[in-house]
């Protein structure tokens, strides 16, 4: 199964980077706006068993997407793990890393299994990557440029 990894230096503290991840209107200011994604169900919390719905409209088709938390360990990490979606696996953990000299490192770690099992990965798993690093790149200058003004 691929993981995909995303590091970024943020000038503000651990703290204030995952309390960014804790704000109400944290996740409809993470979802690129060339993607189609409406959030239908925002998490109440990140704490473990909260849900978040997501749709993802494709042409005339509506694709909805639920993830449940099953971590959360404030202020340094939280996971949160599809229910049901496009994928036929995905594990998402956010881990926020206090740099000694100052700052912090958002990581982003996420496992996933794409559907149709060998035909998934042969013929949707470039395209799946680059849908994934383009959009983890978004949410990462999001979360510093928001973070990083309020620091």
């Amino acid at each position: 199964m691929p993981t995909y990894i995303r590091e970024t230096h943020i000038e503000a503290p651990a703290e204030t980077v995952f309390a960014f991840h804790e704000r109400p209107d944290a996740l409809p200011l993470l979802v690129p706006p060339w993607e189609k994604v409406t959030v239908e169900k925002p998490p109440s919390s990140l704490a473990v068993g909260t849900e978040v719905i997501l749709v993802n409209r494709m042409g005339p088709l509506k694709l909805r997407w639920v993830a449940r938390h099953t971590a959360y360990d404030p202020p340094r990490m939280f996971e949160d793990v599809q229910e049901s979606g496009p994928f036929r696996k995905w594990v998402h953990r956010h881990i926020v890393i206090p740099d000694p000299a100052g700052g912090s490192t958002l990581r982003d770690e996420v496992t996933y299994e794409l559907p149709m099992g060998i035909l998934g990965r042969i013929f949707g798993g470039a395209f799946a990557h680059k849908k994934i690093d383009r959009m983890f790149a978004y949410r990462h200058d999001v979360t510093k440029r928001v973070c990083e003004t309020k620091a």
